[in-house]
């Protein structure tokens, strides 16, 4: 079942659009938190996003930019705001389509079922992120965003993260970290994970991620 995210701050329309949606069997995400819309994005992940331009805090350019920056995943622009500069405006910060209010439903459903078509119909599938408290790993090109910060990860780095992130809340034995660096195809002493775990923790710091990877005595890690 596809994923469609609103980001749509006007209650009766945002309601309208979900129920025309849901008779189509999507599942719909609408956003509530409109002072981090990557964070929600992040969140849910979905596979479409329907973006307003005007927004709180931040208009939806802005936003559609930032999630650019981590996914690929088509994004509809909706606005009563139909001059050429705003459709190019969209088209620049990486939008898919523009939709201009009022609007006929049936017209938004063609339009987000060919995207869907065209984005997801050979399998493939952009949404290569994964997000912990604030915190977004993109898979795709192994950085890691937090508050509009990022980092490079190096490979090992991405590694112990990405298997961290994937489960969160449960304790990841070192025994299985080290198979999945070094593949078991010779000894890695224990002291060689411990080095690149608090490598690890120091490029987090960077970027106001503190504690986040907690040590279990005698177990593995975690992030809580």
């Amino acid at each position: 079942m596809y994923k469609i995210l609103i980001v749509e701050d006007n209650k009766v329309l945002c309601n309208n659009i979900e129920e025309g949606i849901i008779k189509w069997g999507f599942d719909v995400i609408s956003i509530e938190n409109f002072e981090n819309v990557l964070e929600e994005f992040a969140k849910h992940n979905p596979h479409l996003v329907i973006m307003d331009i005007n927004l709180p805090y931040f208009d939806g350019f802005y936003w559609c930019k930032k999630i650019r920056d981590i996914s690929k995943v088509p994004i509809i622009f909706l606005s009563s705001r139909d001059s050429n500069m705003d459709i190019v405006m969209a088209v620049n910060m990486g939008g898919d389509d523009f939709v201009t209010k009022p609007f006929s439903m049936d017209i938004l459903l063609a339009k987000i079922q060919a995207l869907l078509r065209r984005a997801y119909s050979y399998g493939s599938d952009d949404r290569q992120i994964i997000e912990c408290d604030g915190a977004i790993l993109n898979i795709n090109d192994g950085t890691l965003t937090y508050n509009d910060k990022d980092i490079e990860l190096t490979r090992n780095e991405f590694k112990i993260l990405q298997l961290l992130m994937k489960n969160k809340g449960k304790i990841v034995t070192r025994d299985r970290i080290m198979r999945v660096l070094w593949e078991s195809e010779y000894f890695i002493s224990e002291n060689t994970l411990t080095v690149n775990v608090n490598r690890l923790r120091k490029r987090l710091e960077e970027l106001g991620l503190k504690d986040f990877i907690v040590t279990k005595k005698s177990q593995g890690y975690m992030i809580p």
